[in-house]
């Protein structure tokens, strides 16, 4: 295989990986749509189905890494590169499996009352990171990366917050309900609960796709863990 070639291999996995980035934030902005009340229950259950998409486009990735390294046999620079876009791809995937259960979630919501203000903006700073991870990744840019860490703290924070307040609101209804509603509020408390841990983990899988492009850009581990 001739230089120019090897070296489109890897561009093309490069923008491939792009790619599934652009399919799996569509598939995250139209759960985020689902749980904030501006999508309905068809969109809900085309984000579901579609997660065999996404499934099905990361095999085939996963495939043409385990080529390249097979068969190419990269060192250095270009075997951190295929190494760090393999462990990308299925930060990626795990995503989208986290905007499979939001749109799941938003086929059971009740009336309650639920923080909808946090959660939206919990879900479109955790989007955000997830994009911005990816354009670090293609202009392989180690400042972007180590502040998409940083700005993670304050998604935690408001994660804790969110938590916090739907707590309160259950003990504070839980005193005058009869037993039927109790129970009532705590399925819808558990499935808040739940929507905020997976928005935290989305934020969290930015921090991953970061971290892994500074290993890669810089063969440096500090963001890992």
């Amino acid at each position: 295989m001739t230089r120019e070639t090897y070296q489109e291999e890897l561009d093309d996995l490069r923008r491939e990986v792009r790619d599934m980035g652009d399919l799996v934030l569509g598939r995250l902005d139209d759960a985020l749509a689902c749980l904030t009340g501006d999508g309905d229950d068809e969109l809900a259950r085309a984000v579901i189905e579609g997660d065999a998409d996404v499934n099905e486009r990361y095999l085939a990735l996963e495939d043409a890494c385990i080529d390249l390294i097979a068969l190419q046999q990269p060192v250095a620079g270009d075997l951190r590169f295929v190494v760090a876009s393999f462990k990308i791809l299925t930060d990626l995937e795990r995503v989208a499996d986290l905007a499979t259960n939001l749109a799941e979630y938003s086929l059971t919501a009740s009336n309650t009352a639920v923080p909808a203000d946090d959660l939206t903006t919990i879900g479109e700073r955790a989007r955000d990171l997830v994009e911005r991870a990816l354009d670090a990744y293609i202009d392989t840019d180690p400042a972007a990366c180590r502040a998409i860490a940083d700005d993670d703290d304050e998604i935690d924070a408001l994660c804790a917050r969110a938590n916090e307040t739907v707590v309160r609101d259950l003990i504070e209804r839980e005193a005058d309900a009869d037993a039927w509603t109790v129970e009532s509020l705590l399925d819808d408390v558990s499935r808040v609960l739940l929507t905020v841990r997976d928005l935290e983990r989305i934020a969290d899988h930015a921090v991953n796709i970061a971290a892994r492009t500074l290993y890669m850009t810089e063969n440096d581990p500090a963001l890992i863990y």
